[in-house]
């Protein structure tokens, strides 16, 4: 099936309301959507920076947080 959408004419909003239509829609069967190879290799590294010391992990509040005072 084609779908064709003129993106020129969709607003900013619209078009991040379209984004999350079809995240939403992908996201009822991950299995479905590939992981490029770069993914696993990127996902190595950092369980070896961490098996390393080099790098650790802080709660997802505490990293959304940070977020928001960098960015908010």
């Amino acid at each position: 099936m084609s779908v064709d959408i003129s993106l020129e004419c969709l607003s900013t909003v619209e078009k991040l309301a379209l984004m999350e239509r079809l995240w939403i829609d992908l996201s009822r069967h991950p299995e479905d959507v590939p992981s490029p190879a770069w993914h696993g290799a990127v996902l190595e590294e950092r369980r070896e920076a961490v098996r390393q010391g080099r790098t650790s992990f802080v709660a997802w509040e505490e990293a959304k947080k940070r977020l928001q005072e960098r960015h908010g």
